[in-house]
């Protein structure tokens, strides 16, 4: 199985999640990639539109491993297999983590034109293009349980055994379409899975709202 874009795997998503559309969502898309496959969800089931900043904390000779992630509110979430059977060390860990926590306040400033929408009492769903290992899903689903929303779902195109397993002890409802026996990356289930810019989030968000 393949998807042509984000975009059409979040619209795929959306047919799965129609039995939310009463309770009018409000749908978190992770940037950047997460951000389209909101923007196709929201297509076909409505609701508001929002992003929930989380930045994963790659391996440092291994960037796209996630040893850990970390989020708005001081979220952070730890993958302790992966730091140890990498060998990183705490000195390097904290090195990538004050890393990311520049260029998550960097994205804070140019993707939050609003102030978040509330997300106390709300069905929320929290979108990305995939899960390798669930980190950055995983500190999105604490933040999210930090502001008390009603539920909290997570929608995915595709996910690894391991993540959706860890994901589904964080949230209400998980829906995930596409589980490999292995997944060798998100971005080989995808036609398109070019690197979005800023500019492409922020006109993703500007039209949708």
């Amino acid at each position: 199985m393949m998807y042509p874009d984000r975009g059409t795997a979040g619209r795929a998503l959306g047919g799965v999640l129609e039995h939310l559309r009463a309770a009018d969502p409000l749908i978190l898309g992770l940037p950047r990639g997460g951000v389209p496959v909101a923007v196709g969800i929201r297509e076909v089931i409505g609701g508001d539109l929002d992003v929930l900043l989380v930045r994963k904390l790659g391996v440092p000779w291994q960037p796209e491993l996630a040893m850990g992630a970390i989020g708005e509110d001081g979220v952070r979430v730890l993958n302790a297999d992966v730091v140890l059977n990498t060998g990183v060390t705490p000195e390097q860990f904290a090195d990538i983590e004050d890393l990311e926590r520049v260029e998550l306040e960097r994205r804070r400033q140019v993707l939050r034109a609003e102030p978040p929408i509330p997300l106390k009492d709300r069905t929320v769903i929290i979108a990305d293009d995939g899960m390798a290992t669930g980190a950055t899903v995983a500190a999105a689903c604490e933040i999210a349980h930090l502001h008390e929303p009603r539920r909290v779902v997570v929608a995915v195109p595709v996910s690894s055994a391991e993540a959706l397993h860890r994901i589904r002890a964080l949230a209400d409802e998980v829906v995930c379409p596409l589980v490999p026996r292995e997944l060798g990356g998100v971005g080989g289930v995808y036609l398109d899975f070019h690197q979005l810019a800023d500019e492409e989030v922020v006109d993703l968000l500007t039209e949708s709202r």
